[in-house]
């Protein structure tokens, strides 16, 4: 491309000098000529006035007295009726300027000049037309060549930051090269270095999310598959299996609601449910795991309570609080439910050290973890908190009390058919 732009410019810096300077030839080598031809038609009538003047006064008219009058390098003859021709300077050969011009007195007067002085003039000015013209393709050269380098190397850059994308590294260069058309296309690809910046993070935070979040109800599962491969008994079979369902659905609904997460984090499907059922049925899968720890696992607070969320997401996260004091926690884990204002509140606390100070509040950030954990568990429980409207905070650090908010059902009033919309 480089190339193409110098030789196209070039070609047309050419054509416009060839144009120009052909036609500015013509013209100063007429000009030259014409110019010449006046001089010499001029040195004629200045001659013919003054044998006229000295033919009138009597004077003697020959060479001596006229060859101070005709300029160098041309030659005069003065014919005048009844005397003698008088010439003065070398008579030129070849191809000569001659003006002739006749007196008052019948006589005249006839100048010539060689052209080779024409000739040297015109040389003259084609040369200095040919340096200029030269200087200008020097010009137009090096212009050329610095604006080929000036647009093939911003499209040498784009072509790298498109091959950077192609082999995955998103990142945006956010350079400029002061041309519309090139920095349109500079921005396009930053902005599409972005997305994909975007979607990588999204791809690898699903991965990690799904890791981290189906680890739980597929641990559950194994216990229950292993609780019937080791019993004969059928009632102890089918209320097993029966379980065991319950955890397919629930891990079901977790990778539902990891791809739900995915598309659009802040998309949920709240709905009115029963906030007790759900709190029983976490202790209730936990308990195996807390009582082979040597600890329990305990229930208190107001019962029949009801929420506005999504009950599956409702439990990742009171699955992800259990979990975390099983493992960083000690002594009985405790969930405890009340209200405030027009919230539910479920808080889940233990008896064990706590959250250290310096990670309170940075505890629900992604790879932030007091010990060699992925960090992830409490980062999604709050996500997916938010996603229906509620919050997951921390509201001590030692001993800790983790708490999540949810908004409470409306109650219908008094006196009309209509429930309350639920409180968002």
């Amino acid at each position: 491309m480089r190339r193409r732009l110098i030789t196209s410019t070039l070609a047309v810096v050419l054509i416009v000098i060839g144009v120009f300077g052909v036609s500015l030839v013509i013209v100063e080598t007429r000009t030259i000529s014409s110019s010449a031809q006046e001089s010499v038609d001029s040195e004629a009538l200045r001659l013919v006035s003054i044998v006229d003047s000295r033919l009138l006064g009597g004077d003697r008219v020959n060479a001596k007295v006229l060859s101070e009058q005709v300029a160098k390098k041309r030659y005069a003859r003065i014919e005048i009726p009844g005397r003698a021709t008088v010439e003065v300077g070398e008579r030129p050969t070849g191809s000569v300027l001659r003006a002739r011009a006749t007196g008052e007195e019948g006589e005249t007067v006839t100048v010539e000049e060689t052209r080779s002085s024409v000739t040297r003039e015109v040389g003259r000015t084609l040369l200095i037309i040919g340096m200029v013209a030269l200087l200008a393709v020097v010009a137009a050269a090096l212009l050329a060549v610095r604006q080929a380098n000036r647009l093939a190397s911003p499209l040498t850059d784009l072509a790298e930051t498109a091959e950077r994308l192609g082999s995955g590294d998103p990142r945006p260069r956010h350079r400029r090269y002061a041309v519309p058309e090139l920095d349109r296309v500079a921005d396009v690809l930053d902005a599409s270095a972005e997305r994909i910046a975007r979607m990588l993070t999204a791809e690898r935070r699903l991965a990690a999310d799904a890791s981290h979040q189906l680890r739980t109800p597929l641990t559950a599962l194994s216990m229950r598959l292993e609780e019937i491969s080791v019993t004969d008994d059928l009632d102890t079979v089918k209320e097993e299996a029966q379980i065991a369902l319950t955890q397919v659905e629930r891990l079901t609904d977790v990778v539902e609601r990891l791809l739900t997460n995915a598309r659009d984090p802040r998309t949920g499907s709240a709905v009115a449910f029963d906030l007790d059922e759900v709190v029983k049925q976490q202790i209730e899968e936990w308990r195996p795991a807390y009582r082979s720890s040597g600890r329990a696992i305990v229930c208190s607070g107001r019962p029949g309570m009801r929420a506005v969320a999504t009950p599956g997401a409702v439990a990742q996260v009171l699955a992800a609080l259990i979990e975390n004091s099983l493992m960083h926690g000690g002594g009985t884990v405790a969930l405890r439910t009340r209200v405030t204002g027009n919230q539910a509140v479920i808080e889940v606390t233990d008896e064990g050290p706590g959250v250290p100070a310096d990670l309170g509040a940075r505890i629900f950030e992604r790879t932030i973890s007091g010990r060699n954990s992925t960090g992830i568990g409490l980062a999604v429980a709050r996500d997916l908190a938010e996603a229906d409207g509620g919050r997951l905070e921390l509201l001590q650090q030692q001993p800790p009390v983790f708490a999540l908010f949810l908004s409470r059902e409306a109650r219908t009033r008094k006196g009309s058919g209509d429930p309350q919309r639920p409180v968002r």
